[in-house]
């Protein structure tokens, strides 16, 4: 028999809750059961003026709005409300009826500037804590890298700093081509700036690739199930080792544990960060970079060996170069032979150039770091070559996941706070997910033995 159904007829009552039409295996059910928010209201009573004013959102609903819209991939407060008017599953993860009116859009976003980028970092250590608690995540092996993100400002934003103020300067001065009519000088190449986000900076992670406004996201994930464990954001100018210190630290006093390995890419290979990891009693699993191959017929720096305990420099015609000057900001210093030295030499032409009058060389002040790093990646055995192949799998899989299913593919606002908001946000939410998975997983196995002894018993 032909079904019919008249869509006309209205429903005028909706027995039971709207949990019993959320299915159980939903990505916020599972969230649901992990998340806890209480200490939210605390937290951030001190920014809201009691009796004061209509009564805002409430905070937990704010968040619990702003990880639906992460875990659903909806970044954007408009669509993300325009959704959750006919979407039963976020109705019921924020507390809200069938027929109760949502709040505005525009209240995300004051709530975002009111709290600051400081209260998103809190609820995202919280979960980082939760999975410490549910033994998911140690913070003993740790996976650091640093991924770009794609500012969110056009191409006609970009310009050249000071270049308007300098040409109407010149033109002023009536200085628009070269004297006499010769060829003018060749325009110096100016750093860029964007006009609509400033902390924005065109950054490229790729040989040959264009630079584009970006923000670097530095990323901490833990070896055990993936569970992210730091998470900072800086321009896209900023350096991906200028972070390390202080990412250790945060893990270590978020964890209460002191991180025994910690595994980074090739770009972290510089000798300060074998240094920093030494200091901190750490075992680094990072690829040494090879030496950049010298000029043709040069005896390269490998060949000169260094005297940490005495502070020389030995040639490899066993001659001395000593410590010239200070150390440079960086920490790199110069080391030099006496001229009469150098130029009685009989190496003298494969060491340096015929206008050259001696040689000299920079090495970093903590070089002799840099040395057992690659005297130890020369040596690497199935344990160090597990830990970097799982580096690859768990901080760069984080990037790949957050930036395919949690809206990190691209800044939705502008500036550094909000970027970091975004991050705090997209790391608490995959975290949960971990949560929310191992949870399922023990659930799972218990059913499955109590259904096991219960037929033992029959």
């Amino acid at each position: 028999m032909l079904g019919q159904r008249d869509r006309r007829q209205p429903e005028l009552f909706v027995a039971g809750s709207l949990r019993d039409l959320v299915p159980e295996d939903h990505v916020l059910v599972r969230v649901d059961k992990v998340l806890d928010l209480s200490w939210l209201e605390a937290e951030v009573a001190g920014l809201y003026h009691a009796g004061i004013g209509r009564p805002g959102i409430a905070p937990e609903v704010a968040v619990r709005l702003m990880l639906a819209g992460m875990l659903l991939g909806i970044v954007h407060d408009r669509r993300l409300m325009r959704e959750a008017q006919v979407n039963l599953a976020i109705r019921w993860f924020i507390g809200y009826g069938l027929h109760e009116p949502l709040p505005d859009h525009s209240s995300l976003t004051r709530i975002r500037q009111r709290w600051g980028a400081e209260r998103f970092e809190r609820i995202f250590r919280r979960t980082v804590q939760a999975c410490v608690a549910a033994r998911i995540a140690t913070g003993e092996v740790v996976h650091l890298d640093s991924s770009l993100i794609r500012a969110n400002v056009s191409w006609d934003a970009i310009a050249r700093r000071h270049v308007a103020a300098v040409e109407s300067a010149n033109t002023e001065d009536g200085e628009s081509g070269a004297p006499d009519g010769g060829t003018s000088r060749r325009r110096v190449a100016l750093p860029s700036a964007c006009t609509t986000d400033p902390d924005a900076s065109l950054a490229t992670n790729r040989k040959g690739r264009r630079s584009e406004p970006s923000y670097k996201h530095h990323t901490a994930v833990d070896a055990g199930c993936g569970v992210v464990l730091d998470v900072a954001v800086t321009t896209g100018a900023v350096h991906d080792t200028q972070t390390v210190g202080a990412q250790l630290d945060a893990i270590s006093a978020t964890t209460g544990a002191a991180i025994r390995t910690a595994s980074m890419d090739a770009s972290y290979a510089i000798t300060r960060v074998f240094a920093e990891l030494e200091a901190r009693r750490i075992e680094a699993i990072i690829p040494t970079k090879a030496e950049h191959p010298p000029k043709r017929g040069v005896i390269p720096v490998r060949r000169f060996k260094l005297d940490a305990k005495n502070r020389v420099v030995r040639c490899p015609a066993k001659r001395l170069l000593r410590l010239h000057g200070k150390p440079d900001s960086d920490g790199f210093q110069a080391y030099r032979a006496r001229v009469p030295v150098c130029q009685a030499c009989r190496l003298r032409p494969k060491c340096f150039g015929a206008t050259m009058k001696r040689r000299a060389i920079l090495l970093h002040q903590d070089h002799p770091a840099l040395l057992r790093a690659r005297r130890k990646y020369a040596r690497w055995q199935e344990r160090e070559r597990g830990v970097y192949r799982s580096h690859r799998i768990r901080v760069e899989g984080y990037h790949g996941e957050a930036k395919t299913w949690h809206g990190l593919g691209r800044a939705v606002r502008r500036g550094l706070d909000n970027m970091r908001i975004q991050a705090y946000l997209a790391a608490a939410a995959v975290n949960l997910k971990r949560l929310a998975a191992v949870l399922r997983l023990i659930l799972a196995c218990a059913r499955q033995r109590s259904t096991g002894f219960q037929q033992k018993a029959a």
